[in-house]
């Protein structure tokens, strides 16, 4: 099993041991907390985000994983440039947590603000050993590191809403998850040097941070502008359910593109050093997404109802026709996930801000119209906005890779294929669910069976490369299954 591969599973035993957590929580949380609840948080999980994308990129991830000779004056300068701007981000919002709320006319907001401020004094410590460690591989102790947070914040989270917390649960438990995960990461690193004041790399990290946190700042605002708009203009109800509707269609991102974006970035940055053909890497990588990522959404489009019945309870029923629509809308994003790593492997960072700020700014402007005709309205505008974006940020790529449409086109005839099988499986046993010939939980596992075989299916009659990863990932765990056995009877 070679570095990559090897990293790949220790990822995903990293995303999908927080993943049911996360399902866990959330279908507990679910019961305990009303969609105007949810909204609350949600509104102020968004500044929060919004605002750390500011700042985190200027010596964040990916300028420590990109750099090809890192030094301890490059560690030392990136962390404290992000710990001076956190540190002043973290004041200000404590200053004005009062405004914010006035902003949006809830008075409750102000206090979950200031303790969400919390949070920056972390994520420079964390985010700093965090991409160290992703440089260098070490997936297992960040798995280790990320599921002792997501454990926290999912025992905190739900012990604090059973004692009357309100809103206020979720907010306190994401604090404690970051507290155990700071302290979870220095002791997985052991090198308290990397948090030594140091200014001597400054020139190099804000020449490549106001592009990268530029990128950043974009893209998060959009991905939660509807929440702020709906927030601002309807009621937080409405914030809730989109927030909701949104956590469902982005399963696929935590169980695969999550699992891929710690590695993505330093398997590209590593193969453009080794001189590989980036455009036959993008083009297999995006045959290999598409054809995971569609029949899925697929799949959550048709079951919706009893998902969300069965997962979240009945009291979340109205976003069944959210979820469908964002599941539609969200097929576009199938190379999402490769835009930005693949731009800055090709030393084009700037080129990844010029797209942001071509295909963004626009999109914004059609979820704002569409907020003020309601929830629905903004989840059909994605039909609209998430194609574009996708169109724009492959047109940049092409351009550097130099691979036009036919190329697309070629890299994704079998996964359009492979998800219209799954489509027929899994839209069969909806129709059955509609006639009342199955109940919700029946119609889900039979769904899920009859999805499944379609979906391999259809890679057996295309001869889809996935198959062939699929068999070696298989084969190499036979192949180190036996050490492993042979490790722990020495243990």
């Amino acid at each position: 099993m070679n570095s990559v591969q090897r990293s790949i599973l220790l990822s995903a035993a990293d995303r999908y041991g927080n993943l049911v957590l996360f399902f866990t929580a959330t279908a507990v949380l679910s019961r305990l907390l009303s969609p105007a609840e949810f909204g609350v948080y949600a509104v102020v999980n968004a500044i929060a985000l919004v605002i750390a994308a500011s700042f985190q990129e200027f010596g964040g991830g990916s300028y420590l994983i990109q750099k090809r000779d890192l030094s301890a004056e490059d560690v030392r300068s990136a962390f404290t440039i992000t710990f001076i701007i956190s540190g002043a981000v973290s004041v200000l919002l404590f200053v004005f947590a009062d405004r914010l709320s006035l902003l949006f006319a809830q008075d409750s907001l102000k206090e979950a603000i200031e303790v969400s401020a919390l949070n920056f004094l972390l994520l420079p410590i964390s985010g700093t050993y965090s991409a160290l460690l992703r440089r260098d591989m070490k997936f297992g102790t960040l798995a280790v590191c990320n599921f002792v947070s997501g454990l926290v914040v999912a025992l905190v989270s739900i012990g604090l809403a059973v004692a009357g917390l309100s809103y206020m649960a979720p907010v306190w438990g994401g604090l404690a998850g970051n507290v155990a995960l700071t302290l979870a990461l220095m002791v997985g690193y052991r090198d308290p040097g990397a948090l030594r004041p140091s200014l001597l790399g400054y020139r190099d990290i804000v020449s490549f941070g106001l592009y990268s946190s530029g990128v950043s700042v974009i893209n998060i605002f959009y991905n939660l502008a509807p929440q702020l708009f709906l927030a601002r203009i309807l009621d937080f109800a409405s914030v809730g359910l989109y927030s909701r509707a949104t956590n469902l269609t982005q399963v696929f991102d935590r169980l695969v593109t999550q699992v891929l974006n710690p590695v993505i970035m330093p398997a590209i940055v590593a193969k453009r050093q080794a001189k590989e053909d980036l455009k036959a890497v993008y083009l297999e990588a995006i045959e290999l997404l598409s054809v995971a990522q569609w029949p899925f959404l697929i799949f959550v489009a048709f079951m919706a109802r009893p998902i969300i019945a069965i997962w979240l309870g009945p009291t979340w029923l109205e976003i069944v026709p959210l979820v469908r629509l964002l599941c539609i809308a969200n097929m576009a994003l199938f190379a999402a996930c490769l835009s930005y790593p693949v731009l800055v492997a090709v030393g084009s960072v700037r080129d990844a801000l010029i797209s942001s700020c071509i295909s963004l700014p626009p999109s914004l402007l059609v979820v704002l119209g569409a907020s003020f005709f309601g929830v629905q309205a903004v989840a059909g505008a994605a039909l609209l906005t998430l194609p574009f974006q996708a169109a724009v940020a492959i047109y940049f790529i092409g351009r550097h890779l130099r691979f036009g449409l036919k190329d697309l086109m070629r890299a994704l005839k079998r996964s359009v294929i492979v998800t219209a099988a799954t489509a027929f499986g899994v839209a069969g046993c909806a129709t059955l669910m509609e006639a009342g010939v199955l109940n919700p939980l029946a119609g889900l596992v039979l769904a899920t069976c009859a999805g499944a075989f379609c979906w391999w299916l259809g890679l057996l009659l295309t001869g889809h490369p996935l198959l062939h990863q699929l068999h070696q990932v298989v084969a190499d765990l036979a192949r180190i299954a036996p050490r492993l056995r042979l490790s722990r009877s020495a243990l």
